[in-house]
């Protein structure tokens, strides 16, 4: 049984910061990509930020400059780091592991954490 766990939601202000991570205990992490995915109320899932097991990022254009996805494999956790939030970034984030890419497209992996909600008012 793998574990995603998911931690760092919360209430923020519009312009805040917020850092999400995720755990993934065992050897797994490490071989395979890891996306941030997140699902507004009403809203389907969708896309915010992977990143490869050779680190190489890709985010959806309307995070680009504000949110950073890192990976450090040492302590098999990944973080989201949020800069200048929005309220339409109000959603409910979850981490996804063994993300992969087929024809161009970044499909979601097997394994998917609870969700951290975040909230961010005007």
């Amino acid at each position: 049984q793998v574990q995603v766990l998911e931690s760092g939601g919360g209430s923020v202000q519009a312009g805040g910061s917020l850092r999400l991570s995720c755990s993934v205990p065992g050897n797994l992490f490490s071989l395979r990509a890891l996306a941030w995915y997140r699902q507004a109320p009403g809203k389907q899932r969708e896309l915010v930020a992977r990143i490869g097991t050779d680190h190489v990022t890709r985010y959806t254009d309307s995070v680009k400059g504000r949110f950073t996805i890192t990976r450090d494999n040492a302590k098999t956790t990944a973080y989201l780091q949020m800069n200048s939030l929005k309220p339409e970034d109000t959603a409910d984030y979850f981490c996804n592991l063994g993300s992969r890419v087929s024809y161009g497209r970044i499909l979601p992996g097997d394994y998917w954490g609870q969700g951290t909600q975040v909230t961010v008012s005007f």
